[in-house]
């Protein structure tokens, strides 16, 4: 378990706020942290990896405490288990796939890192340098080489808004897999609605510093905004059964809208997939796109 109560000061596009959360996440749990630039979201990232000190509170993780202002203790940032991944990947350029990957593994650990460029894809990659690499071979790169130091909490820092959306959904699905695989308590960053609900099982929504709600994406998104649109594309975020029929959970724009759909009809709708929804007879008809 992972408890986190921090407060700090942070300067804002609407002038100076107080930053504060409270929250918890449990081992192997996938948790997202949501809100617009400047909500203090890459702070608080920055704070568990002992970047940036909070100005009060306390991190414990795993019984262990990283941080606590009333006991000063302070654990330097090489003595917290943080996997770190940044938007803009921060690989070393001079060194290949396989170094950049050992770089976080004990010395000589050579079956980890072999296991790792397995289970990233990175096999006929492995003695290449990040310049010869595509963007999304080099989030791989950025990914294994984070869980490479078996982190006690893996910190995202919206690693993926730099590709474009065929790319995005692709390394969310692996991201997933490897999450489901290796278990390290994760925190993402996003500002993503369909990346939220890809994967994540819990969010905190973060407004001017503060939480506005948490709790599961479903919950926490759809009762605010259900829509009443009935012509529209939009993105197939879930997909539940409900006795005889489907329940579609879809992102229009910004709003979240469910629908009821038959088996024939979601035959070969997937999550991510794009569709038309539309009414007929005041019945949605909801048919794939993309």
């Amino acid at each position: 378990m992972i408890e986190i109560d921090v407060k700090k000061r942070l300067k804002s596009a609407n002038g100076e706020i107080e930053f504060a959360f409270k929250g918890a996440i449990g081992e192997g749990e996938f948790v997202t942290i949501f809100g617009a630039s400047g909500a203090g979201k890459t702070t608080l990232l920055r704070m568990i990896a002992g970047l940036t000190a909070p100005e009060s509170g306390a991190i414990v993780v795993g019984g262990e405490t990283w941080f606590d202002s009333a006991k000063k203790i302070n654990l330097k940032p090489q003595k917290r288990r943080v996997g770190f991944v940044f938007q803009d990947y921060a690989l070393f350029p001079n060194m290949s796939v396989r170094k950049n990957i050992e770089f976080a593994l004990s010395k000589g650990d050579r079956a980890n890192a072999d296991r790792l460029i397995d289970l990233c894809g990175l096999k006929s990659l492995e003695s290449q340098k990040p310049s010869q690499l595509s963007g999304g071979q080099r989030q791989r790169v950025a990914f294994a080489r984070a869980l490479a130091f078996q982190p006690k909490i893996l910190l995202l820092d919206e690693p993926l808004s730099a590709l474009d959306n065929a790319m995005r959904r692709e390394l969310q699905d692996e991201l997933l897999a490897l999450q489901k695989t290796l278990r390290p308590a994760t925190l993402l960053v996003s500002h993503d609605l369909s990346e939220v609900f890809r994967l994540s099982t819990k969010t905190f929504v973060v407004e001017n510093g503060q939480i506005a709600k948490s709790g599961a994406p479903s919950e926490v998104f759809s009762s605010a905004n259900v829509s009443n649109k009935f012509r529209a594309i939009g993105e197939t975020l879930a997909i539940e059964e409900c006795g005889v029929v489907y329940i579609l959970t879809l992102l229009l724009g910004s709003d979240i809208v469910k629908a009821a759909a038959t088996q024939a009809e979601i035959e070969n709708i997937k999550v991510g997939d794009r569709v038309l929804i539309a009414s007929k007879a005041f019945n949605p008809l909801i048919i794939k796109i993309g």
